[in-house]
């Protein structure tokens, strides 16, 4: 008798139901158009209507009973266990900005969080990745706020705004 490899079903559901929580968030922010009629919930739509389309695509692909075995290329192997420092370094970094950018700002709570997901994945260079995170967050918080959008202050803690 050969037995039946189950089907994770709930992976693609999962996402479609973050896709749904996604764009129920979406529809609770104020609709007001800022610059160009981009209005503060136009990225989360996207994120929701993306989640949805891939929750739905990966659904199709565990239908037709595609495996999801590691690739050659991406050297993993399914026997290897987890690397729990790694876990715990990058869940932190997901976590500094929720904790921080009240205090901080944006651009400090990004290089915080750059950093130590980029130790996460191994990176060794903590000067470059606290560099690249305070750059890209420094950008996006200038690139918002000439759209209009206010996240805050630069700094909160010396008050500085652009």
């Amino acid at each position: 008798m050969q037995e039946q490899q189950s089907k994770p079903w709930w992976l693609g559901i999962a996402v479609m139901i973050l896709g749904a929580i996604c764009l129920y968030s979406a529809s609770k922010l104020s609709s007001t158009a800022q610059y160009a009629a981009i209005g503060p919930g136009l990225f989360v739509n996207f994120a929701g209507f993306g989640l949805l389309l891939l929750g739905f695509l990966l659904t199709i692909q565990i239908a037709r009973g595609e495996t999801f075995e590691a690739q050659d290329t991406e050297n993993a192997s399914g026997s290897t266990p987890m690397d729990k420092r790694a876990f715990i370094t990058s869940t932190l970094g997901c976590l500094v900005p929720a904790l921080t950018v009240t205090f901080i700002g944006i651009p400090f709570s990004s290089m915080l969080s750059f950093a130590l997901i980029a130790r996460a994945f191994g990176s060794n260079k903590l000067l470059i990745d606290l560099l690249s995170g305070f750059t890209l967050g420094a950008l996006s918080w200038l690139l918002f706020s000439y759209l209009g959008l206010n996240l805050g202050d630069f700094f909160p803690l010396i008050t500085m705004r652009a």
